[in-house]
């Protein structure tokens, strides 16, 4: 197979889509699927809303939208079939729209990964648009092997009824996911133990994702102060601290038997500057997962344990 000649793969300019995009097609070897074999698969929870299109012979296509997050995009393989590097991609007709003008989306990066090809929101949406207008999303890169044009086309078949429905999932999202909220920190003022509104939405936050996720089996709330009081405030202050966290947490449903309440004082500094060491800090712990890993100070894995 011929490589695509050298000044067809320079950058895309809006004059030129069109030309970019024949010649391409004329000399790649294609992945998609076929009317008879498109298919999207819609996976649903309050964690995650995922709309999945295989792809013959190379792989998936997917449409991932976390709680707490924005839509992405992800071409997955287990076989390496482009060579990273800059990809292009573009939303085109299918073979049975002939006429129909292609529309260049940029240029993307292609990895060695599982995942060489991941998009942001941005892209991923004007994707979802293109596949709603009844276009196909192509990614074009160089092969891994000789450097001839590879294409894999995202299809639009049955994709409409099956968006449908994410778009139902996603309404009913949690606010957050447990990466952004394993650990978390309530900052405080000198000598306070005042919850913000702030704060009370970081928490209420918290609440929801506890009583979604059956899996969270410990909550630990370590309270910390700065090191302008005594000994002996400090530690009392450092407690009033983790309590008013863990008390709002138990007020709003968390079963009180998985919460744990340490107050360490000035013990664990994360910073030369006392604002950054006036807080709480709270920490999930799922089954499964090894508490000896887990620092007191939630963010400084130098830190020891307490």
């Amino acid at each position: 197979m011929a490589p695509i000649p050298a000044f067809l793969r320079g950058a895309i300019i809006s004059g030129g889509c069109s030309l970019l995009v024949a010649a391409s097609m004329a000399h790649a070897a294609t992945y998609g699927a076929g009317i008879e074999n498109s298919q999207w698969y819609l996976s649903e929870s309050v964690f995650e809303c995922t709309l999945v299109h295989q792809v013959p012979g190379y792989g998936r296509a997917v449409f991932r939208h976390r709680a707490g997050e924005s839509l992405s995009f992800f071409l997955e393989s287990e076989t390496p079939v482009m060579r990273p590097g800059r990809g292009m991609l573009v939303v085109e007709a299918p073979s049975w729209r002939p006429g129909a003008a292609p529309r260049s989306l940029g240029r993307v990066n292609v990895d060695d990964g599982r995942r060489p090809v991941s998009l942001d929101s941005r892209l991923a949406m004007n994707m979802v648009q293109g596949l709603l207008e009844g276009m196909d999303p192509t990614v074009t890169r160089e092969s891994w092997y000789d450097g001839s044009p590879v294409r894999v086309k995202v299809s639009n078949i049955n994709f409409a009824g099956e968006f449908s429905g994410y778009r139902s999932c996603t309404s009913g999202l949690l606010p957050v996911n447990y990466d952004q909220i394993k650990r978390s920190r309530i900052p405080f003022a000198a000598g306070s133990i005042s919850l913000s509104g702030a704060d009370r939405q970081l928490l209420d936050n918290i609440v929801a994702y506890i009583q979604a996720d059956s899996t969270v089996e410990r909550v630990f709330v370590d309270g910390h102060t700065d090191s302008s009081g005594s000994r002996i405030d400090n530690r009392a202050l450092s407690e009033e601290r983790a309590n008013v966290v863990a008390e709002y947490l138990i007020g709003e449903g968390i079963d009180t038997n998985i919460v744990t309440v340490r107050a360490h004082a000035d013990q664990y500094p994360v910073s030369r500057r006392p604002a950054d060491n006036r807080r709480t800090t709270i920490r999930l712990q799922r089954e499964g997962e090894r508490p000896d890993l887990q620092q007191a100070n939630g963010y400084d894995a130098a830190t020891p344990s307490s």
